[in-house]
């Protein structure tokens, strides 16, 4: 299988769209908790805040965490807890700590 040429710009363009369309998606499957994210995949939502704020600080922006995380959640983070996190499973939990997140 070969890629097609690609230039930079369109590359930067289909990378920030598949961005865009990952945060819509974990925005719309608030069903899903971020420690399942961990357990399963490494990263969950306050990760991909958390990269999105140190992005813009290689690029001389500063952005406070809770603001980032209203990015990527659609909402104060607070807010999004209150509406969707739920409590951790002694299941979850054990994952988590025998993860190498944890």
């Amino acid at each position: 299988m070969s890629l097609p040429d690609i230039d930079p710009a369109t590359t930067t363009e289909l990378e920030a769209a598949a961005f865009r369309r990952l945060v819509a998606h974990l925005r719309e499957r608030s069903d899903v908790q971020n420690i399942d994210m961990m357990n399963l995949a490494g990263f969950c939502r306050n990760c991909l805040s958390r990269w999105y704020r140190e992005e813009a600080a290689t690029r001389g922006i500063t952005m406070a965490d809770l603001d980032a995380r209203e990015l990527i959640y659609g909402m104060p983070y607070k807010e999004w807890q209150a509406q969707h996190q739920a409590p951790a499973s002694p299941e979850q939990l054990s994952a988590f700590a025998a993860s190498s997140h944890g």
